[in-house]
């Protein structure tokens, strides 16, 4: 088999492209061709090998060439093939965004589109680019880990990893450039991460709503085998033990991130402490269905019950009341991981915790007076108890 060599294989490539270009647009045959190396070699007045070393990192390239070519190169209009590059320097420019969750969760959550959006604009600055691949099945996995580990990418994007899920431990073992989207849980020394400091968040949160007069404060967590949910449910308690309020399990309830687990654990919340006067939602998915649960079981928000966020996703600002949530800087955290991928030393692992804001809003906003046992047990006559 003949080895071929990285300037024939970006000049056919760039044909190649300005084929399928016209193939796939229809236009005659006579269409401007697109400008090649042996086009800026001529106008550069050196040789074909001159501009592929340029190309190729500029070793063995004189300062005087050196001018030419970025001369030639702007005047011709050249632009290299990424894919042809990598087959020659034997580095990808490809990122792979992997989400462990199920494809539905990619547009059903507000935040992953942020991060994707956010991700590809970072990567195209730096002429890099990404692909979307979700790993939540075992058949998922299976083929991402082949995919990943094959040395066709430059590393991996990782979103929302849970604890005992086996692509940690198999993308460390593949040796594959991994920076994953939240704490990932036991792999932090092998990993690096970028996060938002989730317990510092639930803490000013939830210091907010005690700040108001209420005392009996409920949180609806994320799932428990994500780190960034524990942290969270760490930063409750945390206010709750600042404000001198004991802590009761009633008033802890798992979530999924969705809208109806949201509104199945503010149901739950009632039903096991019915003076509830506060949530702490650990997102604004399900913030927004705790509201509607709430209210479905005659709460006024915020006069009865004060409702906190996390994320400040777009809905939080527009939904009635208007959310108080947590504001997690998503693109900053974006762009920092594909900094950490791209610019870290291999084997060199760093971990990034970015600052959160509490935003207050309507649903929260009130300061909160307890009613007089009249009106609870009133209101514990109307539920049936």
């Amino acid at each position: 088999m003949r080895q071929s060599t990285g300037e024939g294989t970006a000049d056919a490539a760039v044909r190649f492209d300005g084929l399928s270009d016209a193939l796939a647009t229809g236009l005659p045959a006579e269409r401007p061709r697109r400008p090649t190396i042996h086009d800026v070699a001529r106008e550069a007045g050196v040789s074909y090998g001159t501009v592929s070393r340029y190309l190729n990192g500029g070793k063995w390239v004189g300062e005087a060439s050196t001018q030419a070519v970025v001369a030639a190169i702007e005047k011709t209009g050249y632009r290299a093939n990424r894919f042809a590059r990598s087959l020659a320097t034997g580095k990808s420019s490809t990122v792979v965004f992997l989400l462990t969750e199920p494809q539905d969760r990619l547009f059903g959550d507000p935040n992953y589109p942020v991060i994707l959006r956010a991700a590809t604009e970072a990567l195209d600055e730096r002429d890099m680019s990404l692909i979307l691949m979700t790993a939540s099945t075992d058949h998922e996995r299976r083929r991402a880990l082949e995919f990943v580990s094959g040395g066709h990418v430059a590393g991996v994007l990782l979103i929302s990893s849970h604890a005992g899920d086996p692509i940690l431990p198999e993308l460390v073992a593949a040796g594959v450039p991994t920076v994953s989207c939240g704490r990932p849980s036991s792999w932090e020394h092998a990993i690096s991460s970028v996060a938002a400091d989730d317990r510092i968040g639930a803490r000013e949160a939830v210091a907010h709503l005690a700040s108001t007069g209420r005392r009996r404060i409920g949180i609806i967590t994320g799932p428990l085998d994500l780190a960034g949910s524990l942290d969270r449910v760490d930063g409750y308690y945390d206010a709750l033990d600042a404000a001198g309020i004991a802590r009761d399990e009633r008033l802890v309830v798992e979530g999924d991130w969705s809208n109806a687990g949201g509104r199945a654990g503010a149901s739950r919340l009632l039903e096991a402490v019915p003076d509830l006067d506060a949530v702490f939602a650990s997102n604004d998915v399900m913030a927004v269905g705790a509201v509607a649960s709430l209210r479905a079981a005659g709460r006024s928000i915020p006069e009865d019950v004060g409702v906190v966020g996390f994320d400040d996703a777009g809905q939080a600002a527009t939904c009635d009341p208007p959310l108080s949530t947590v504001r997690q800087p998503f693109a900053e955290i974006s762009r920092e991981m594909v900094r950490l991928l791209v610019e870290s030393e291999p084997g060199h692992t760093t971990n990034v915790r970015v600052s959160t804001e509490l935003v207050i809003r309507e649903s929260s906003a009130r300061q909160y007076s307890h009613p007089t046992p009249l009106i609870n047990q009133a209101r514990s006559t109307e539920r049936g108890h």
